[in-house]
């Protein structure tokens, strides 16, 4: 994903509700982008997880309109992105970012971008989509709760098979499919699919567990080596 010895990619993260297991997480992911951030430009947009969705119900439940609870969510992910930069430390950027302007003006060498949602009616993984887009990146990773794109979703249907790599229409055709069905969710937002398309973008859909292979991704691709079999790579090279 490299342009010269420096890239600019995009991470979705997903965090575990459960506190010992979140901060654990926190600080895993931290040492990982420290280190890809020596080599590479990153830009991170958190996740609301778990936490997001437990407010927006309480929200609902309280009569909230959508666009309230869509509000509750970017706010979620905006402190789920201060607990990331606190995880980074000085190596983190000092401001989270509320829109993508503010992100591109953030970039710094050596310093990790961190952000949250932007706008209601979004999704993060259409937060970064467009951000990618926006900032001409070279690689989106998205890393999420299974370790790929399947024909259909594998938490619904025990015989969805795997892909490892897919074009974007494809991706869209997928996302579109599994979205009409009920209590099936799809790995990637059918708005950010669409980005991806519309912008021809290199992107991974890959398990957010192991943040490891992030690390071991980003420096195949920058070596111009044969990408890991890690998750499912979304690209117009066929």
């Amino acid at each position: 994903m490299c342009r010269d010895h420096h890239a600019h990619s995009t991470l979705i993260r997903r965090f575990n509700s459960r506190k010992k297991s979140r901060s654990r997480s926190f600080f895993k992911y931290a040492d990982v982008l420290r280190k890809l951030s020596k080599k590479h430009t990153l830009l991170v947009v958190a996740g609301g997880g778990e936490a997001a969705r437990n407010y927006i119900e309480t929200a609902r439940a309280v009569g909230a309109d959508e666009v309230t609870c869509d509000y509750i969510g970017i706010e979620i992910t905006r402190l789920n992105a201060h607990l990331l930069a606190a995880a980074l430390g000085p190596d983190a950027c000092p401001e989270i970012p509320t829109n993508y302007l503010e992100a591109s003006k953030a970039i710094r060498p050596g310093k990790v971008v961190v952000m949250g949602g932007i706008t209601p009616g979004q999704t993060t993984d259409a937060v970064a989509a467009i951000l990618a887009e926006f900032l001409r990146a070279d690689l989106l990773a998205i890393a999420t709760s299974i370790d790929g794109v399947y024909s259909s979703d594998p938490n619904c249907d025990p015989s969805a098979v795997k892909y490892d790599k897919i074009s974007p229409e494809k991706l869209i055709n997928i996302v579109m499919a599994i979205e009409m069905k009920a209590g099936s969710k799809s790995p990637v937002d059918p708005v950010a699919a669409k980005i991806i398309e519309r912008c021809k973008l290199d992107a991974l859909v890959m398990d957010a567990r192991d943040p490891d292979q992030l690390e071991e991704v980003l420096d195949r691709e920058a070596a111009k080596k044969s990408p890991i079999s890690c998750g499912t790579w979304i690209t117009t090279k066929m």
